[in-house]
């Protein structure tokens, strides 16, 4: 049980990070700039963040950390959550949520090709991860069937422009976070890390905004106040929290990381019918109920215990 409630914890994150799709694509349907968008959610996280992390009196002991290291911390801040965020509230203004989270699969396997040259040591073989590739490429294939009979509805331009962005952010986002939690070590918690993150990702935003706000000289409307709020809470913070705290628990145990990770699949589920219900999209065809099916399959062989 113990090995799986890091799975558990998975699931539960992806399904809040199902409503950042759903939101984001709403947003983007009313003609809110996909830049406020993208900002908002980590302006409204950081007062959020440091009342938890205030709380805990971890403050002080979070900005020792960024001080000793500032440059390491601006880096990969901004790769984990600036060059993963940006380019998904991107795509949104193109594509629709289930392309979104179907795209954002490939995540799975930027962890498993990033693995053996991140981590150390001579236990970080092919033979290591292998396996999890093996049901990685499961879910991938889920995750193709899916898209395929939706995307004959879409042009060439919104394939790209829906999908390109996201394989960026698929890789940033793994990348930031392994190499955060290799700096950060076991001396910061959850909280702790996230928040020195969005802090520390604030310049990436603030240049954003000026662009933004220097080309269209437009402010976010109220509407997209509330829904990137709604999205701070249940994706940057809770979700965030529940995938950080996941991957922390099995941080070194590169099969078990890529089970955590491949978790992340069951987004195309919970966008599929966030869209359906708030949206009023279409059901699945047959391509979608097979790509569900081993999506399915493939959680289940990612989620046993493996020795």
């Amino acid at each position: 049980m113990k090995n799986k409630l890091p799975v558990v914890m998975g699931i539960a994150a992806a399904l809040f990070f199902a409503i950042t799709f759903i939101l984001n694509r709403s947003m983007s349907l009313s003609g809110s700039s996909w830049i406020w968008s993208a900002s908002l959610r980590f302006y409204w996280m950081a007062p959020l963040l440091i009342l938890i992390v205030g709380q805990r009196r971890g403050l002080g002991q979070l900005l020792r950390e960024i001080k000793g290291n500032y440059k390491m911390w601006l880096l990969w801040s901004t790769v984990g959550f600036g060059l993963f965020y940006a380019p998904l509230t991107y795509s949104a203004a193109y594509s629709p949520s289930w392309l979104l989270s179907g795209t954002w699969q490939f995540t799975i396997i930027a962890g498993i090709i990033m693995a053996p040259f991140l981590s150390k040591g001579k236990k970080n073989t092919i033979k290591v991860w292998q396996k999890p590739a093996l049901f990685s490429g499961v879910i991938i294939t889920g995750v193709i069937f899916m898209m395929s009979g939706q995307s004959q509805l879409l042009s060439a331009s919104e394939i790209m422009k829906g999908t390109f962005p996201v394989i960026i952010a698929a890789f940033a986002y793994p990348l930031g976070n392994r190499k955060m939690m290799s700096l950060a070590g076991e001396k910061l918690d959850v909280f702790q890390r996230i928040l020195g993150m969005v802090l520390c990702s604030m310049p990436f935003w603030l240049i954003l905004c000026a662009y933004e706000y220097l080309r269209s000289h437009s402010l976010p409307e109220n509407s997209q106040l509330l829904q990137t709020f709604i999205v701070g809470i249940f994706s940057g913070v809770i979700a965030t929290s529940l995938f950080f705290a996941a991957t922390q628990k099995v941080r070194n145990n590169n099969s078990q990381l890529a089970a955590v990770e491949a978790t992340q699949a069951t987004e195309i589920l919970f966008a599929c019918i966030g869209e359906m219900v708030l949206l009023e999209a279409a059901l699945p065809d047959t391509y979608g109920i097979v790509g569900i099916v081993l999506v399915v399959i493939g959680m289940t062989l990612h989620s046993i215990k493996r020795k």
